[in-house]
């Protein structure tokens, strides 16, 4: 049996319509004139032979019959248009390249560096997310994701592309209040920083000969980004990650107190699923990454 379906520009106008309670909104949505939106609404009133809307005031009440069809089209508009990021993601050579990632190191390594890798592949649409669980690649949702650790990840393709380390800084301010830090005893007078990576003040105490300070104390912050935000306003002391404070170590917003570095134990890795590490976009951004690390 053929398929009933009205026109799909009625149906996107009905939905906009119906779910934002305004045909102005609706059209701001779509891009398109409140008065191409009222038409696509009214052609669809009449392929129906229903009323959709009333008007209540200066907003539009869904009748009924609009109510039921809004709740099954709504998920069913959802599946087309993530059926048809698929399909553009699909060509191996072009396209949207999905790259999902943390949120601290999209913002301070990767995004500031994506034109560079935009002008070499104009051919290839980076769409950023920042959620790298390996679930992702699962459903379809990433084709390449940025992570911390060891790479010992089951069923997947995983290259490592850059170490870092780990050393204190704090703002400027803070060497020259009360308590400058000359040395790491002088932690003592501060307040310690932390973030969830494994890596801890702990190590890098213990290797500076430290041991009379709580190296557990202190604010901490899900995400490494929040936590170089909260040592360039002066909170404290954070352990800096090289890969991640490096700009604003240059812009002058961080300083360096002590020479002393750790290597991390975990490195950044470029992840994609087994079988698909071949594919040309995958590759090209692979091979980008080593390279831009290896310069940085």
């Amino acid at each position: 049996m053929a398929r009933r379906l009205p026109p799909l520009n009625a149906l996107r106008a009905f939905e906009a319509v119906a779910r934002l309670r305004s045909f102005k909104a609706a059209a701001e949505e779509l891009s398109v004139t409140q008065s191409a939106v009222s038409h696509q609404v009214r052609a669809l009133e009449e392929w129906a032979g229903l009323e959709l809307f009333r008007r209540e005031g200066r907003g539009v009440a869904l009748t009924d019959p609009a109510q039921s069809y809004l709740t099954a089209l709504s998920p069913a508009l959802d599946t087309i248009d993530s059926a048809t990021r698929r399909l553009l993601m699909s060509d191996p050579r072009k396209g949207w390249l999905t790259v999902a990632t943390m949120p601290s190191f999209a913002a301070k390594w990767l995004l500031p560096r994506l034109a560079q890798f935009r002008a070499r592949h104009p051919e290839i649409d980076v769409w950023l997310s920042t959620w790298e669980d390996l679930d992702t690649f699962a459903n379809g949702e990433a084709d390449v994701a940025i992570r911390y650790g060891e790479g010992d990840w089951p069923d997947v393709h995983a290259t490592r592309f850059m170490t870092e380390t780990l050393f204190p800084v704090c703002s400027p301010v803070l060497m020259a209040g009360a308590h400058p830090l000359k040395t790491p005893e002088d932690l003592k007078h501060h307040t310690l920083l932390h973030d969830e990576l494994p890596e801890n003040w702990g190590m890098w105490l213990e290797a500076a000969g430290v041991s009379d300070i709580d190296a557990e104390r202190g604010p901490g912050f899900d995400d490494s980004s929040l936590l170089i935000q909260a040592a360039i306003g002066g909170m404290g002391v954070a352990l800096g990650r090289s890969a991640l404070v490096k700009a604003d170590l240059e812009a002058g917003l961080l300083v360096k107190p002590f020479d002393l570095m750790l290597e991390a134990t975990g490195a950044y890795y470029v992840v994609s699923r087994e079988g698909t590490e071949t594919l040309p976009k995958i590759a090209a951004f692979r091979d980008w990454l080593i390279e831009e690390a290896r310069r940085t």
